[in-house]
């Protein structure tokens, strides 16, 4: 059970609030130091009229959560109505800060990128089948995976995640929740399926379409349509051989780039079912590019996948003949 602090704690870790890391729609982070002298970076979450207990036993649950990439919460603070989370300090801040251009000096790596790419996997993956109860995050994106000392990336953020049991693979959900351009499209359209662990995997999609393209999946600033809508761009850019990342790239680094768009293409397809699981998507980007297909070429609207399922070749392209179909032995 992670350590219960007194709101006095808090602020005298936090030099009275002093540094602040950043804000979120459920609270502002500021970084502190514990007792012991290890860094904490300190989440102060809106005020609340409940009893504290239903945090509590939230707190206990996210409590036994222990992945190495997945933030370690350390400790909590309920009294009154204040509340705060206290986690492990990541000083290499987010992802979002290497991925897109102009934002820090130094530029990671392909063989990085994959590696953290394989890393977030590898959390989500933990947090949909490998805890006592499923968590369903809701709000991966870059700004949502931190990075350590050794750039080994944790998710991070549980202000949007919701506990359910494991065996119970459905969610109802009242009010569609994370943030555009990560949303899946069943938080909107009732009728391509209904929400699941898939929608976690089509973020996480967006976020690998984005690290191999390195700008963001929303730019309305591009000349046309193809360009604003990221897929679009994405897809037509693999399909014509084009360079997507760096043109100075060897040709091992444009393999690392083109596998991991291919499996961001199958993770952010319309329907859920059309989506690998993360044990899938996980086992793709370890494999071989070869041995991947590239999926449907993404759509905006429901309707444009009904008239696409109707007949034709779907755009399914093999990379190679021994090209397996991802979304077999989903679960």
């Amino acid at each position: 059970m992670p350590v219960r602090y007194s709101y006095s704690n808090i602020k005298k870790m936090t030099g009275n609030f002093k540094d602040k890391l950043g804000e979120g729609g459920f609270g502002s982070v500021f970084k502190g130091k514990l007792r012991s002298g290890r860094l904490a970076a300190i989440k102060l979450l809106g005020q609340s009229k409940g009893n504290g207990q239903d945090f509590i036993s939230e707190v206990a649950t996210i409590g036994r959560i222990h992945h190495t990439n997945v933030v370690q919460l350390i400790g909590f603070c309920v009294e009154g109505s204040k509340r705060a989370l206290v986690y492990e300090f990541m000083p290499n801040g987010s992802l979002n800060g290497y991925i897109f251009p102009g934002k820090e000096t130094v530029s990671l790596s392909w063989e990085m990128l994959y590696k953290i790419s394989l890393g977030v996997a590898r959390g989500i993956e933990y947090l949909h089948r490998g805890c006592d109860m499923q968590i369903l995050h809701f709000d991966i994106k870059p700004h949502n995976i931190l990075l350590d000392a050794n750039f080994l990336p944790k998710v991070s953020d549980f202000g949007l995640a919701k506990l359910y049991p494991r065996n119970d693979s459905i969610v109802s959900l009242t009010v569609a929740r994370g943030t555009i351009g990560y949303m899946a499209p069943e938080l909107f359209y009732k009728n391509i399926g209904r929400v699941s662990h898939k929608a976690d995997v089509y973020s996480f999609g967006m976020l690998l379409l984005e690290m191999a393209g390195k700008r963001k999946n929303l730019d309305a600033t591009a000349k046309n349509s193809s360009q604003i809508y990221f897929s679009f761009w994405i897809f037509d850019q693999l399909l014509n051989g084009k360079s997507i990342g760096n043109e100075d790239a060897t040709e091992e680094e444009s393999k690392i780039a083109e596998k991991m768009i291919v499996v961001g293409l199958w993770c952010i397809q319309m329907k859920p079912h059309n989506r690998p699981p993360m044990n899938k998507v996980i086992e793709m980007l370890e494999g071989d590019l070869e041995s991947l297909e590239l999926p449907q070429k993404p759509v905006l609207y429901p309707e444009e996948t009904a008239i696409k399922d109707g007949g034709g070749n779907h755009d399914e392209l093999p990379i190679s003949s021994s090209a397996v179909d991802p979304t077999e032995s989903i679960s």
